[in-house]
């Protein structure tokens, strides 16, 4: 083991290709077989496998056997952008230490470490050392995008890419009590080397939201302050310089962490700075891995105990919040190390240009503002009925082992149905025409499901992963990522010379309906005189109009 070294020990403006990654566990594994494992688990969209690898004392490396024994499970996921690859090496000089070094053992007494060694495998390929202009090394790296130019970082939900399925079976597989995925940050200038963005602690159920806020995010603020690589929040702003102040990130399950906290894991995305040396940058986020291993080795017990809780609120609880907005009427105080932002003549364009003068450091308080309240929230049904047409959602569900029923024969009852109403688009992003601010019409009738129609009772660990996938309302929902667009177009309609009389002898047969009809006219004159929208109105209010139109297929079972 002595004999392995990667690229950054010689040159420490260099991280490792693919193969090299690769190469580097095998030989780790080959060395500490009866402690380190290398395995694979799905695929990528590049046609390589996922690799995952197993750090256990006791070389038990069966993930319900380890939960059974009491031992905490913590997944680091390294390489999700391979332009930002400083958790590539760090994982791996880490654990090299942890191997060979008698101090680091004392991290596995309760802990086994899982690690994706990269997970964008198919952007980690894809080298060159000019895709990341605002960066300070290393020489050469991978790409954000993926094989088919996925952001992977936005698709934990979706799942479009097999990068993402894999991701979503290995993480099922293990569940892991916490998180770790490691990045490199934008934006403004500052003195710190690391930034921490974590799971919205507003997200998490209460037992272990509090944990992580009240006890958490202190201890590894403070040790990362006592190793000399003090950290400061993501910087986020609401203006154009960090003096307007911080906001949390609002993690959706798009992103990884947002996606952990779907099944009560604390998550984590330690950013480094990108204008520090790669070296600083490498070596910080070793630094935030041994204190989070540091905090687990010291808590695990009450871990254990809180994620306990949390999943015990999960599965009996009858409200969940699926959107938050911050308050900004609220906000902490935190001292912030930057540098002063100023303004000059643009070599380029001649016009004022900012710029960051590190000859001019300073420390003052700013705003953090890290208060949300709950802006969406729903009812859970006792289940969900999926027509097992969706396929697509099946498929997802599947992946990440909900406890599916399906029906034995075709069956009537009552449900409640949404209506799609008015929402918005957001053009060409990651592969989608994503929907926002849905407006909801809510039906309660029976409607006949057939055989093999799929019956998804919410009294299971997955519930909030099924109410923020399912709720079409949701900002991560399968809605929003356009997986039942085939419902929002209408398969007929009507000629109006043909429709025109049938129209009039229906109002003739329903005079409530005229009556409306007539109410609309006065109350809204634009529509009082266009003959083609009133004919509309009336042949939605009609049998004629197809009755599956905007109908939500999801039902939701109130009894």
């Amino acid at each position: 083991m002595g004999k392995i070294t990667i690229p950054f020990e010689q040159n420490p403006n260099q991280t490792l290709t693919y193969e090299e990654i690769i190469t580097t566990y095998q030989t780790m594994a080959a060395a500490y077989p009866q402690q380190f494992q290398l395995g694979t688990m799905g695929t990528t969209d590049i046609g390589e496998p996922l690799h995952v690898a197993v750090l256990s004392a006791d070389g038990e490396f069966d993930a319900e056997k380890i939960r059974r024994s009491g031992r905490r499970i913590l997944l680091i996921n390294n390489g999700i952008h391979p332009g930002e690859p400083e958790g590539i090496d760090a994982t791996i000089l880490l654990l090299r230490d942890i191997l060979t070094k008698p101090d680091y053992q004392k991290f596995l007494e309760h802990l086994v470490i899982v690690v994706i060694p990269v997970y964008n495998v198919d952007g980690c390929i894809n080298r060159s050392g000019f895709s990341r202009a605002n960066q300070n090394g290393p020489e050469q790296y991978g790409f954000r995008g993926n094989a088919r130019n996925y952001d992977l970082n936005r698709d934990f939900v979706k799942c479009d890419s097999r990068n993402a399925r894999a991701f979503n079976a290995v993480f099922r597989h293990w569940m892991p009590d916490v998180f770790i995925d490691n990045h490199t940050s934008n934006g403004a200038d500052y003195q710190y080397t690391m930034t921490l963005i974590p799971t919205l602690h507003s997200k998490l159920e209460a037992p272990l939201g509090d944990f992580l806020s009240t006890k958490m995010l202190p201890y590894l603020f403070r040790e990362m302050k006592n190793r000399r690589w003090e950290m400061i929040p993501y910087v986020d702003t609401p203006g154009p310089t960090p003096e307007t102040g911080i906001v949390n990130f609002c993690d959706y399950g798009r992103y990884s962490t947002g996606y952990a906290a779907l099944w009560n894991t604390i998550g984590f995305m330690p950013e480094t700075h990108m204008l520090k040396p790669f070296a600083d940058r490498l070596e910080s986020t070793r630094q935030f891995m041994e204190v989070v291993m540091g905090f687990i080795h010291q808590n695990h017990r009450e871990l254990a105990e809180k994620r306990a809780q949390a999943f015990e609120q999960t599965k009996n609880k009858a409200v969940f919040h699926l959107d938050y907005s911050m308050d900004a009427s609220r906000h902490d105080s935190i001292l912030f190390k930057g540098y002063e932002a100023k303004y000059k003549p643009s070599e380029v364009s001649g016009l004022p240009r900012l710029w960051y003068d590190r000859s001019a450091p300073y420390e003052k308080m700013i705003p953090y503002y890290n208060y949300f309240n709950p802006s969406v929230s729903v009812e859970k049904p006792v289940a969900y009925i999926i027509p097992q047409a969706w396929e697509n959602v099946l498929e997802r569900l599947k992946i990440n082992q909900v406890v599916m029923e399906p029906l034995q024969k075709d069956t009537t009852m009552t449900v409640q149905s949404y209506r799609i109403g008015s929402f918005k688009n957001r053009e060409a992003w990651e592969g989608h025409y994503y929907h926002s601010r849905v407006q909801l019409e809510t039906i309660n009738h029976e409607r006949t499901f057939r055989k093999g129609d799929v019956v998804v009772y919410l009294n299971q660990e997955a519930n909030r992963y099924l109410v923020e996938t399912l709720e079409p309302h949701a900002p991560d929902s399968w809605f929003a990522w356009n997986f039942f667009d085939p419902i929002l177009m209408q398969k007929e309609y009507f000629s109006d010379y043909v429709f025109e009389d049938l129209a009039a002898q229906f109002l003739k047969e329903n005079p409530a309906i005229r009556a409306e009809l007539e109410a609309k006219k006065l109350a809204d004159p634009e529509f009082a005189s266009d003959g083609a929208k009133q004919l509309d109105w009336v042949y939605r209010k009609s049998p004629w109009y197809e009755p599956t139109h905007r109908l939500y297929p999801v039902a939701r079972l109130l009894k």
